[in-house]
């Protein structure tokens, strides 16, 4: 017999894969990315801690001998100050994972383990709400700048990644909260 737990578990499980798979995005691995700009060899493609060819870290500017684009109206505080705030996306994935490790407690032990992983699942979510809306205004705004200088620009597979884990962790949250309510009684084997 499945734990009133299991389906809560499983979404945050994916939840939390997706998280992972969209913070290690450029400059970590290149197929993952939040928006890429240009064409052929000099096409860039943009991530959490960085650029194509950046060193990891937080908060960055974008570099105009990279592209050969004005920078005026793209690198200012508050678009450094976004790309800063991206940071929260590891945070997400950690609240996602510890639901995950709450949520097996939940699953194999007491109703104490699912009523941990819904609360973590819902904090979890309400984060990567944030941070999916961060992205899309950050990456958005820049996607224009490019566009208006004539330079092709263009979402990319992590903005997606991190869309489902929203998805996902708000069904987590959901499943899990009627979790709470299911029999957690062990059966006795009859001797």
């Amino acid at each position: 017999m499945a734990s009133p737990a299991a389906p809560g578990l499983f979404l945050c499980f994916a939840a939390t894969v997706l998280l992972i798979f969209a913070c290690v995005a450029v400059p970590v691995w290149n197929d993952i990315y939040f928006l890429s700009a240009g064409e052929g060899p000099q096409q860039m493609r943009f991530g959490i801690f960085g650029f194509t060819g950046s060193d990891t870290h937080i908060g960055y500017d974008f570099d105009p001998a990279l592209l050969g684009f004005d920078s005026t109206r793209l690198n200012t505080r508050i678009i450094h100050n976004l790309t800063a705030a991206l940071v929260l996306h590891p945070i997400a994935a950690g609240l996602a994972g510890l639901s995950v490790l709450f949520g097996l407690c939940g699953a194999a032990y007491h109703r104490a383990g699912t009523v941990i992983m819904t609360l973590l699942s819902g904090l979890a979510a309400i984060i990567t709400l944030v941070v999916w809306v961060i992205d899309m205004v950050l990456f958005g705004i820049t996607r224009n700048r490019f566009r208006d200088q004539g330079i092709p620009s263009q979402y990319g597979n992590g903005n997606w990644l991190v869309l489902g884990a929203l998805i996902a962790l708000m069904l987590g949250f959901c499943s899990s909260a009627c979790g709470i309510f299911g029999s957690y009684r062990k059966r006795r084997a009859a001797y």
